[in-house]
C-alpha cells in the first residue's frame, strides 16, 4: 500500500505539472476574434467531446472553450497525465465538475449526449477515430494530416457522407483571410494564366536511434500504438517531434506541414475535387535513425489544365505558397502576402467577381455549421483530395520514377506497384 501511494503521489505531482502548462494558455478568446456566438444557454449549447489532448489537442480545447455556443462534456487520452490535465481546464474554465475523462475513445463515442468530437490524436489514428466518431453519429473536427494512406481518406469520406455527418479538417488556413485573398486573386486571373505552383514546407527531422525503456504507468501503450505494428516503448516513440517522423505514424512533414500549404495550392488552382494527372520526384530518406521519412524532397505533379505544383523542403522553395501566372504572381504564407505587381495587394473585387468561401475562425467555422448541416471551409472531400498530394509525393519519391495520374478513378495507371502503396497494413484486430 505504501508503494501504491508513493505512485499516486508522483502520478499527482505530474497531473498537476501539466495542468499548470496548459493554464498558462488563456482559455477565453475573445468572441470578436474567434467569431463566437453570444451567450448561449447551456441546454442549447453543442456538446464536444475531445480526442487526443496533447499540444496540438489541447489548442484545440482551449479553442472550442472559447466559444459560447459549444460545450466540452468529455476529453479523451490513453496518457493519463494529459487526460487529467485537460479534464481539470475544462472543470476550471466552465467553474464546476462536469468533465469526463475516457482512456478508450469508444467510450466516448458511446455517450448518446455528445454531438460532435474534435479529433487530435497521432495521424495514425485519425481516420480510425473519424470512422468510429461518424458511425456512433457525431459530427467532427479532425486534425491534419488526415490519413496514412489513400484508401484510408476514401474509407473515411465514405462513411461521412454515409452517415451525413458535418466534417471540418484541421487546414486552417482557409479560415486567413490572407490566404483566401491570394486564391481569389488567382481565380480572378489577376497575375494572368496560372502557370505554375511552388510550395516549400519545412523539412523532415533526422534522428538518433532510440532506446527501449519500460513502460510508464500513465500510459496505455497497446492502445497509443493501436494500428501501427508491435514496437517496444521508448519515451521518444510517443513525442511528436520523433513520431511525426517516423513511417509507421506519419509521413514526415511532407504531410505534417506540407499538407497546410498543398491545401491551399489546390483551393488555388480551383483543384479541389480532382487531382494532377502525372507525378514525379524524388527525396532523401534517412537510413539510420528513428525517423526515416523524407528528409528533402523535390515533386512534381502536372495538372490536366496545364499547372504545374513544385513542391519542396523549404530549402529549396521559400516556405509558403507561390503562385505564378503569365502577367504577375503572389505569395503568401502566415500572416504575411506579396505580389507583382504591388498593385495586386490593393485589389478590391467586384459584384461579378469569383469570391470563395469565407471562414474568420476554423472552430468556428465548424461549430457554425453543426447548427446549420451546411458544408464546412474544408469539407471531406477537399480534404482527401489535399490529402492525397502528400501521399502522391511520397509514393513516387520511393519509387523514383515519373508516376501517371487517374483523378477520376482515384489508382495510378498501368502501375500495380504503385497502386499497392495506396494501402496500408493494419495490426490486428483494428481494421478498416
Amino acid at each position: 500500500m505504501g508503494s501504491m501511494h508513493v505512485k499516486r503521489r508522483a502520478f499527482l505531482k505530474r497531473a498537476s505539472a501539466v495542468a499548470g502548462a496548459v493554464a498558462g494558455f488563456p482559455y477565453i478568446v475573445p468572441s470578436s476574434v474567434l467569431g463566437a456566438a453570444g451567450h448561449v444557454a447551456p441546454s442549447d449549447r453543442i456538446a464536444v467531446g475531445c480526442i487526443g489532448v496533447g499540444p496540438q489537442g489541447s489548442g484545440l480545447l482551449r479553442g472550442t472553450l472559447g466559444h459560447q455556443s459549444a460545450q466540452v462534456v468529455a476529453v479523451c487520452d490513453v496518457n493519463a497525465l494529459r487526460r487529467e490535465a485537460a479534464r481539470n481546464a475544462v472543470d476550471a474554465h466552465y467553474k464546476s465538475t462536469g468533465c469526463a475523462a475516457y482512456n478508450d475513445f469508444r467510450e466516448l463515442l458511446a455517450r448518446n449526449d455528445i454531438d460532435a468530437v474534435v479529433i487530435a490524436s497521432p495521424d495514425h489514428w485519425h481516420v480510425l477515430h473519424a470512422i468510429a466518431a461518424a458511425k456512433a453519429g457525431k459530427d467532427m473536427y479532425v486534425e491534419k494530416p488526415l490519413t496514412l494512406s489513400l484508401a484510408q481518406g476514401q474509407a473515411l469520406r465514405d462513411a461521412v457522407h454515409r452517415y451525413a455527418r458535418v466534417y471540418q479538417y484541421g487546414t486552417q488556413q482557409r479560415s486567413s483571410h490572407e490566404f483566401r485573398f491570394a486564391c481569389e486573386l488567382v481565380h480572378n486571373r489577376r497575375i494572368g494564366d496560372l502557370q505554375r505552383i511552388k510550395v516549400g514546407s519545412p523539412a523532415s527531422r533526422v534522428s538518433e536511434r532510440i532506446t527501449p525503456a519500460p513502460v510508464p504507468e500513465w500510459l496505455d501503450y497497446d492502445l497509443w500504438l493501436g494500428p501501427a505494428p508491435e514496437a517496444p516503448f521508448s519515451d521518444k516513440r510517443i513525442v511528436n517531434e520523433y513520431w511525426w517522423h517516423n513511417s509507421d505514424y506519419a509521413l514526415g512533414f511532407v504531410a505534417g506541414w506540407g499538407i497546410h500549404h498543398v491545401d491551399i495550392a489546390q483551393w488555388g488552382n480551383g483543384t479541389d475535387l480532382t487531382g494532377p494527372i502525372e507525378v514525379e520526384g524524388t527525396g532523401v530518406f534517412p537510413e539510420d535513425g528513428f525517423c526515416d521519412c523524407a528528409t528533402n524532397w523535390r515533386v512534381e505533379l502536372r495538372y490536366a489544365n496545364g499547372v504545374v505544383l513544385d513542391y519542396t523542403d523549404e530549402g529549396q522553395n521559400p516556405h509558403g505558397i507561390t503562385f505564378e501566372g503569365s502577367e504577375g504572381w503572389v505569395y503568401v504564407r502566415r500572416g504575411f502576402i506579396d505580389a507583382h505587381p504591388k498593385a495586386l495587394l490593393r485589389t478590391t473585387f467586384g459584384p461579378d467577381a469569383i469570391r470563395l468561401y469565407a471562414s474568420r475562425n476554423h472552430i468556428g467555422n465548424f461549430l457554425e455549421c453543426i447548427k446549420t448541416r451546411a458544408q464546412t471551409a474544408c469539407p471531406i472531400d477537399s480534404a482527401v483530395r489535399s490529402d492525397m498530394i502528400c501521399h502522391l509525393s511520397d509514393i513516387a519519391m520511393r519509387l523514383g520514377r515519373k508516376l501517371r495520374w487517374d483523378p477520376d478513378r482515384e489508382r495510378f495507371i498501368g502501375d500495380a506497384e504503385a497502386d499497392r502503396m495506396l494501402t496500408r497494413a493494419m495490426r490486428p484486430p483494428w481494421r478498416l
